[in-house]
């Protein structure tokens, strides 16, 4: 019964978003949505769908001193709101916040040019700062492109060490090479390679692995935009799920004992989160455990342990799922320590 009151208010809502029956929103991927999201926040993630988010982005380091790049966007009149957890060391705001209009003047500075700023969703920032990569380690990212999260890793690395960067699509490789040379990352080796095939070629040889998979990108959904979720099925759900075990296999064989691996997604959906989570602790057994982890906001809720007719591990409590709200995406991620070899 609960389930079925929770369906019915997101219908209704949907409709106070677009009225137009041929162009909204799938109601069964909303009415999902009643089923993973607490009642409370509900009705906050679905009026998160038509809203038009603040932009945020993130000061590069690597490019110039963060003093002289804030300077920057002050003379460019751009207003600056700090991300409260994102800070240096000596507790100054390295990513901000503004408002949605000045997009355009930011995507054409030369700050943006030359690599000063990296434009980045608050959510995206979340799983580098999370996997906390150090100089001088040994880090993968498994699924690079565009490169956000990849030259963040570097930035946090201090372009001291070895970042692998792999991608297996050739046209966002050059976008993710562009991007890397734009942000003056030098320790960044690119590989064009299916990512399934990494933990066989480079068994254990990474301290930290972040695999932000691909995924359906069901947190970007607008409501204003059809195409952002025309492709958008149940099926395709499953499919994306299969590929997302093969990665996170890949990505747990190629760490080391002792190592770490950051799993995220921008999806709402179990069968892309919590199962593959489930699925990949089951496959490895004792040669993993998840790692619980806090995060700097309030906007999170713990991950799910049952949904539908599936039940999952109890330690899958301890992944966090981001919801979205005025300048931030949905987002899930799942933290893993490897303990012994994964044959």
């Amino acid at each position: 019964m609960a389930k079925h009151r929770s369906a019915g208010r997101t219908k209704k809502t949907v409709l106070a978003v677009d009225t137009d029956k041929d162009n909204q929103i799938p109601a069964e991927f909303l009415e999902r949505l009643g089923q993973i999201i607490p009642i409370a926040q509900l009705s906050s993630v679905l009026a998160s769908f038509a809203t038009e988010k603040a932009i945020a982005f993130r000061i590069n380091t690597l490019a110039d001193s963060r003093d002289s790049i804030v300077d920057e966007m002050i003379q460019l009149g751009i207003p600056l709101e700090p991300v409260d957890w994102f800070k240096d060391e000596h507790g100054a705001p390295l990513a901000f916040k503004t408002p949605s209009i000045h997009r355009k003047t930011l995507t054409h500075s030369d700050s943006i040019n030359q690599g000063k700023i990296y434009l980045q969703n608050v959510s995206s920032m979340l799983a580098p700062w999370i996997l906390d990569p150090r100089p001088g380690e040994t880090v993968l990212d498994l699924a690079a492109a565009p490169g956000g999260k990849t030259t963040q890793l570097a930035q946090q690395m201090r372009n001291a060490g070895v970042l692998s960067a792999v991608e297996s699509v050739r046209s966002r490789m050059y976008k993710l090479q562009a991007n890397l040379k734009r942000c003056h990352v030098e320790i960044a080796k690119t590989y064009l390679t299916d990512g399934r095939t990494v933990g066989q070629k480079t068994p254990e040889r990474f301290d930290r692995v972040l695999l932000d998979a691909p995924c359906s990108s069901e947190a970007r959904f607008q409501a204003d935009d059809p195409a952002s979720w025309s492709t958008w099925s149940r099926r395709k759900l499953r499919e994306t799920a299969r590929k997302q075990v093969g990665l996170l296999k890949a990505a747990i064989h190629a760490t080391k004992i002792g190592g770490e691996v950051l799993y995220c997604t921008c999806s709402f959906a179990p069968e892309e989160n919590e199962q593959v989570v489930d699925k990949v602790l089951h496959k490895f057994s004792t040669a993993i455990e998840l790692v619980p982890f806090e995060l700097p906001i309030s906007n999170v809720i713990p991950g799910l342990v049952q949904f539908a007719d599936k039940e999952f591990d109890p330690q899958v409590a301890d992944c966090r799922r981001v919801l979205p709200n005025d300048f931030m995406d949905g987002f899930f991620m799942a933290k893993f320590r490897k303990l012994n070899r994964s044959d």
